[in-house]
């Protein structure tokens, strides 16, 4: 157990010099690529103007989504209406999802309690 864990610390120094001595390079490399995005200069009212061309954007975006949702209900209650003509893929595909689900509402409630298994902190 001592030897892989000398082995795990060596590997992790390994990774970490890798990124000090690459990862310069990589962010340069990176904002050179993107630089169309950067705004300059970054003031304090461009990042407000920024901040709120998202927001409105994506409240413009709601009916949208909202007409999505209500099409997709309308094909959950449709399914719902003819069970008997349900197949097997659809089932499992729903099932599927419905774990899913599930398994993001455990992860929230993981990273809610700090990332502990046994409950809240006190």
């Amino acid at each position: 157990m001592a030897s892989k864990l000398v082995q795990l610390q060596s590997k992790a120094c390994q990774a970490s010099k890798f990124v000090s001595k690459h990862g310069t390079s990589y962010y340069r490399q990176l904002l050179e690529k993107n630089k169309h995005y950067i705004q300059e200069p970054a003031t304090v009212e461009k990042c407000s103007e920024l901040s709120k061309q998202l927001l409105y954007t994506r409240l413009a975006s709601i009916p949208g989504r909202y007409e999505t949702l209500l099409k997709e209900v309308d094909y959950a209650k449709s399914l719902l209406k003819n069970r008997a003509n349900l197949k097997v893929e659809d089932a499992g595909i729903a099932a599927l999802f419905g774990l899913e689900c599930f398994a993001w509402y455990c992860a929230g409630e993981i990273v809610g309690r700090g990332f502990t298994f046994t409950g809240y902190y006190p």
